[in-house]
């Protein structure tokens, strides 16, 4: 089960539209939508306003990252715009189970993000109520970073914590770092959802980099 969620903060922001047409028109499996406030990371990006426009425009579900502080408070905005998936970082929250249960509650897909230095130990009393896992393979704030190394062991750790889970437990997303180069590798180290920024929108043909990545990913093609 591989997905591909091309990342919009690595598109050209005055054309947001046309990238995400183009990674639709690749075979991308979702829209990632990175939500930064400056305060939890030291950037801005997006908001819920977008979020609905592009529920407008596009068929593929919208997964909205919040990397936000008290996200209780920002989750039912994006809800409200039309959000498909929405994830919240463990660090950022002190009352995890209730700011979940209000995604789930909604009939959308929850998850739980870790940043690279917040161990899987973390997830012990949520991951039963997840729909996916998302892994930062960067530290979080800002794009074309490169992967941190040490991820592996952290998403292979993961994936044989959930080999015994009914339905095999949560999907495991990965975000930072990932490329037409590495894809295949970290599939086979137990990665289901790649977000992809720069592997995507940087190519002269992002349509076509999300199809090549695919296809690597499931070591149907060569890097």
């Amino acid at each position: 089960m591989i997905f591909v969620a091309p990342s919009l903060l690595s598109a050209d922001f005055s054309r947001l539209g046309e990238a995400a047409a183009a990674a639709e028109a690749g075979g991308a499996d979702w829209i990632h939508v990175d939500i930064m406030d400056g305060h939890f990371v030291p950037n801005l990006t997006f908001g819920p306003g977008l979020v609905a426009w592009l529920k407008k425009k596009i068929r593929l579900p919208l997964d909205v990252h919040l990397m936000v502080d008290n996200p209780r408070e920002t989750v039912p905005w994006f809800l409200d715009a039309g959000a498909d998936a929405v994830s919240i970082h463990v660090e950022a929250t002190a009352h995890l189970h209730r700011d979940v249960r209000i995604i789930k509650d909604a009939g959308r897909k929850a998850g739980v993000a870790l940043n690279p230095a917040t161990p899987l130990s973390a997830l012990d009393e949520i991951l039963g109520e997840l729909d996916y896992v998302l892994l930062m393979c960067v530290n979080p704030g800002r794009g074309s970073q490169p992967f941190i190394e040490s991820s592996r062991s952290k998403i292979a750790a993961l994936r044989g914590r959930l080999a015994g889970q009914p339905s095999g437990g949560p999907l495991i997303e990965i975000d930072g770092g990932v490329n037409a180069a590495n894809i295949a590798s970290l599939a086979a180290d137990g990665a289901q959802i790649f977000v992809a920024g720069n592997a995507v929108f940087n190519q002269p043909d992002p349509a076509q980099a999300v199809a090549r990545l695919k296809r690597i990913a499931r070591s149907l093609d060569t890097p």
